[in-house]
């Protein structure tokens, strides 16, 4: 098992509406896909972290299984537009994936 984990910051003050859009995004659009959301968790900066870095986790097999989810969303077109209007509330350049091996 992985876990895939993509991180944001969100703009000064629009912490509430980035969360507000990752539930959008879970809800609407990750529901669409393979990749099982009620395994998912959104976490966000506390004590030694940046408060506007917010990180949703996702369980998964493999690498192949994070690649067709990638595939999957590349064609859902409510996705688009929800980038968009994330877009607007996160700060630009500041979103990247990581993948770890769960060990236990």
């Amino acid at each position: 098992m992985m876990i895939a984990r993509w991180t944001c910051e969100a703009k000064f003050g629009m912490k509430a509406e980035a969360l507000a859009l990752h539930r959008e995004w879970a809800e609407q659009i990750g529901s669409q896909t393979d990749i099982d959301i009620a395994n998912s968790r959104v976490v966000t900066g506390s004590v030694g972290a940046k408060e506007a870095i917010i990180q949703d986790e996702f369980q998964i097999a493999n690498l192949a299984e994070l690649d067709a989810f990638f595939d999957k969303i590349a064609g859902i077109e409510m996705h688009a537009n929800w980038g968009k209007k994330m877009g607007d509330v996160i700060v630009s350049g500041s979103t990247y994936w990581e993948v770890f091996r769960v060990v236990d």
